[in-house]
């Protein structure tokens, strides 16, 4: 399983090394990657209420598919160094790499607005359903060497309480976040030229 992760990882950092991005984009994706780990890192009191999820979907819609998805795969890796490496990494970092990935092609074909409520929405079903998704079931891929449905229900049952709180973290600092992130990085995106204006 882990194999396949890292073959759905791949194409996207392949990508990203053929189109040859400006260094100026490169700095951002790294500060916002560093911003989101370090938001991870700020409320480690608070298992699963994290602003991870929201930054991603945040760059996801502001900067494109392509730069949520390495966002949120970079959060999961370089977070990992201070809440453990592990066979989950991998698993994280496709988790939150496929929520800026929907969230950018969402954006882009019009069905996610840059507005604060369809926003909200959308990061906290996306916590619940994608990264809980994901997740839960991978804990027991991670760690059975006999995996079969009942242990991969009972783990995503059992993982329910906290996708909630999840969902609900991603949803309030989307609230409060959405609004003034996403003015800064369009902003950033003229200034810089990394759109044209």
């Amino acid at each position: 399983s882990l194999l396949v992760l890292l073959e759905a990882l791949a194409p996207v950092f392949l990508s990203l090394e053929h189109s040859r991005p400006s260094a100026r984009l490169l700095v951002l994706l790294s500060a916002l990657a560093a911003l989101a780990a370090a938001g991870r890192a700020a409320f480690f009191m608070l298992p699963h209420f994290k602003p991870v999820v929201a930054l991603v979907t945040l760059t996801g819609v502001c900067l494109g598919a392509e730069a949520g998805f390495l966002v949120g795969a970079m959060t999961g890796f370089v977070s990992n160094f201070l809440f453990g490496q592990g066979p989950w990494t991998p698993w994280q970092m496709f988790s939150f790499g496929i929520i800026g990935f929907i969230a950018g092609v969402l954006f882009k074909k019009g069905m996610l607005p840059k507005k604060r409520t369809p926003l909200c929405v959308f990061g906290a079903l996306a916590a619940f359903l994608i990264y809980g998704g994901l997740m839960n079931p991978a804990s027991v891929l991670v760690f059975q060497s006999h995996p079969t449905r009942e242990m991969i229900l009972l783990a995503y049952l059992q993982g329910i309480p906290l996708d909630l709180i999840h969902g609900a973290g991603t949803a309030v600092f989307l609230f409060f976040l959405a609004l003034p992130m996403m003015e800064k990085l369009d902003r950033i995106k003229v200034k810089y030229g990394l759109v044209e204006p």
